[in-house]
């Protein structure tokens, strides 16, 4: 895909290598991490959408080994975060590692960061106008998963899966996977977890 620069587009596909000339040179990335169990819970709502109304229901269960497994269509999720972290460290100038749960906690904090990042620190002027906290709002979860383009209409995956564009929107919480998951489930993820960031520096949760 060529884009027409200046541009921007989101994904969560994986991405060819982060050390890349192509990413490295060609502009930005701002990479967005979550606590795994939180992303696993919110992969399988989305999937099960996706799924063929031809096959029975994903279960939890099998979601959930799929996910240890590193079984998924962007790969597995712990070797993603940390390609990207690795590089975020070596090149900061060109990628910028966030944590969703700083972006929930300490919206303001996490605009602030972005927009220098982006080469356009917000001056004093737009601070007094507080334009940071008219930014966090228009951002918001509430906010954007109330709009008509985001409430209405269907997303298509391909030629054969066709997605309601609210399905893209289901609660954007912390820590909802403790509504699903096991002890026994959190100890397993938190144990993967632990093993593969392990002399990384990578420390998931807020820390802003």
């Amino acid at each position: 895909m060529v884009l027409k620069a200046p541009s921007r587009f989101s994904t969560a596909n994986p991405t060819p290598s982060p050390t890349s000339p192509a990413c490295i040179k060609s502009g930005k990335i701002v990479y967005v991490c979550r606590d795994p169990k939180d992303v696993l819970i919110s992969k399988w709502h989305f999937m099960s959408k996706l799924r063929s109304k031809d096959l029975p229901p994903l279960s939890l269960d099998s979601a959930f080994e799929l996910f240890c497994q590193g079984e998924s269509e962007y790969g597995p999720f712990w070797e993603h975060v940390l390609s990207y972290w690795s590089v975020s460290l070596e090149f900061p100038e060109k990628i910028l590692f966030l944590k969703y749960e700083d972006m929930k906690k300490q919206p303001e904090v996490v605009v602030r960061k972005l927009a220098a990042f982006m080469g356009k620190p917000l001056t004093a002027d737009e601070e007094k106008r507080g334009v940071v906290k008219d930014i966090v709002k228009l951002c918001s979860f509430e906010n954007l998963s109330n709009l008509e383009v985001n409430k209405k209409g269907l997303e298509k995956f391909g030629r054969l899966v066709e997605v309601e564009k609210q399905d893209f929107f289901r609660k954007g919480e912390i820590g909802d996977w403790k509504n699903y998951l096991s002890e026994e489930m959190k100890e397993r993820v938190d144990t993967i977890t632990n093993e593969k960031f392990v002399d990384s520096g990578l420390r998931l949760g807020a820390t802003v």
